[in-house]
């Protein structure tokens, strides 16, 4: 299997056939991400793609789900991605679905009948890095795009019938930013139909322009329990039936919801967590974080 640079993929892709479509990303400029910073984005050939493809075949000819990794492989162009798809089908033709990360800004330049097309050859599962669904918050981490950005682009795949995810961060707001983080991510995602939110708490590791920040005294970083209060914000305002996941190593306390149904519970659950844990208990888990994987 050719695989170049930072591989990675999402914990919930854990039982996905993995396999590479790109490398690097497009973008690059996200003040708290350094996972792509030495990596140019490219397309893997499609002679390897193909041999990829046999070699998967040749030990899971069953396979029904397939991830392709890259930071955001939608970046390419449809043609591109009709491709791919109907070649991954060729070779393995009990799959069902493929799936990849995306950003918000690899949805605008493809129409809703292209977006269906990409959904009847099998793409059906994006993981969209939104982050927030706050402007202010979007612009601190110089996300690229607006609010207003993601309602329109999602709107298109909810069009299309195409599954997307989307991948909240706390702490992201700064200080005393999270809970008009939270209200107004919720407010936006109430629009729209992601089938499940991914929570991550913001770590700040070296080589991150955020980081530089801080250590400049540009940014200040939430604290940890003002995260878990944040976090109870977004789950409360949320009325559209979502899975949550805020299970990753990168939350003090991992948590499960299926909304609205377990609102309740879980809210209770960390309000037990502030009442009894110790800010400088949670500042030490956060600071022995080496990484996210």
């Amino acid at each position: 299997m050719h695989f170049t640079g930072r591989t990675w993929r999402p914990p919930y892709e854990a039982h996905s056939v993995i396999i590479q479509a790109t490398s690097g990303c497009t973008y690059n400029q996200c003040r708290f991400c350094s996972l792509y910073k030495n990596e140019c984005f490219q397309m893997s050939p499609m002679e390897e793609f193909e041999k990829d493809l046999a070699e998967v075949k040749s030990y899971q000819p069953n396979a029904r789900r397939i991830f392709w990794t890259g930071a955001n492989p939608f970046a390419m162009s449809y043609e591109n991605l009709k491709l791919r798809a109907l070649t991954a089908r060729d070779y393995l033709i009990k799959c069902q679905t493929m799936a990849m990360f995306a950003s918000i800004r690899d949805i605008r330049n493809k129409e809703v009948w292209q977006l269906r097309k990409l959904r009847a050859m099998g793409i059906n599962g994006l993981s969209i890095g939104v982050e927030s669904g706050d402007d202010e918050t979007l612009t601190l981490a110089n996300k690229g795009y607006t609010a207003a950005d993601i309602l329109e682009q999602c709107r298109k795949l909810d069009d299309a019938g195409i599954e997307y995810y989307f991948v909240y961060m706390s702490g992201l707001a700064g200080k005393d930013g999270g809970y008009r983080n939270a209200i107004n991510s919720a407010a936006l995602f109430d629009q729209l139909n992601p089938y499940f939110i991914s929570v991550d708490s913001l770590t700040l590791f070296p080589e991150t322009e955020l980081y530089e920040m801080t250590q400049q005294g540009l940014f200040v970083p939430a604290g940890e329990k003002e995260r878990i209060r944040e976090l109870q914000a977004l789950i409360n305002h949320l009325h559209i039936r979502t899975h949550l996941f805020a299970n990753t190593v990168s939350n003090f306390v991992p948590v499960t919801a299926y909304l609205p149904y377990d609102r309740q519970k879980v809210t209770s659950e960390l309000q037990f967590v502030l009442d009894y844990t110790d800010e400088r208990e949670m500042q030490e888990y956060r600071k022995n974080l080496k990484s996210l994987g």
